[in-house]
């Protein structure tokens, strides 16, 4: 319950499940938001159609204490994790050496550079950012669309929705030509209030379980997807996988 951050927004609930092994900084900074009740009436005020959902403050009005920004933890380096195995799926993915899972995170590894960082594939929950690399303090985004994965070891992912992408999805977008920003306050969507574990009323009603990407059914899907032995497919693809169509399946129960 301690790394679940509840979202309650006006289009329905949303679940982050928070990666402090990955970006403990950001993880911590978040947490300290949400129990402070920061993020309670903050719009996602830039939605961008297949691409990310952002939310946070707009208003940087001058008596408002600023907040000390992050120093970005965009990858990990793999010789601080020998407790924290990685399972490599691919090899030679477009945008990394191997991607497989990490802690049931979709993640990315450099043997050579000995650095391990965590997708953005569809789901996953970043702090946004100035041109600034370390200038993250508190907006963050949500990815909505189909693996913007040049973002990868660029920014600092911290977590990834498990349940209410729909909610998500639904969001209001903004203009592309106005990169994304809702320019009609009136359609921003809001975060009524976003809440710690067992601090949330949806608690007790959303018994989420999580698949193990170890288990026999995920890595037959694995398995099927390169194979496609399915007699619908007569193109059969080359044994090649997109790591991010598939991460471990999430049901309510």
């Amino acid at each position: 319950p301690d790394n679940l951050v509840y979202l309650t927004l006006t289009s329905g609930p949303v679940v982050i499940e928070l990666a402090p092994f990955a970006a403990p900084q950001h993880v911590e900074r978040f947490k300290t938001l949400v129990k402070g009740g920061y993020y309670d009436g903050l719009p996602f005020y830039r939605v961008i159609e297949g691409f990310v959902a952002q939310a946070g403050d707009t208003d940087e009005s001058a008596d408002k204490q600023p907040l000390v920004p992050l120093a970005a933890e965009t990858s990990t380096a793999v010789t601080q994790l020998s407790a924290q195995p990685f399972t490599s799926v691919q090899t030679q993915d477009l945008f990394a050496q191997q991607v497989g899972y990490w802690q049931q995170f979709t993640a990315g590894q450099d043997p050579q550079q000995q650095q391990r960082w965590l997708l953005h594939c569809p789901g996953a929950v970043a702090m946004a950012r100035s041109t600034e690399l370390n200038s993250a303090t508190s907006h963050f985004y949500v990815v909505i669309g189909q693996a913007p994965r040049h973002l990868d070891r660029n920014m600092s992912v911290f977590g990834r929705v498990i349940h209410g992408m729909d909610n998500l999805q639904s969001l209001p977008r903004g203009e592309r030509e106005q990169g994304g920003v809702i320019d009609n306050p009136s359609r921003e969507s809001m975060i009524l209030s976003a809440r710690i574990g067992d601090q949330s009323h949806f608690h007790n009603k959303l018994n989420l379980q999580v698949q193990l990407f170890t288990g026999p059914k995920h890595q037959q899907t694995l398995q099927d997807s390169r194979s496609r032995d399915n007699p619908f497919f007569h193109y059969k693809g080359n044994g090649n996988l997109d790591i991010c169509y598939y991460p471990v399946k999430v049901k309510q129960g």
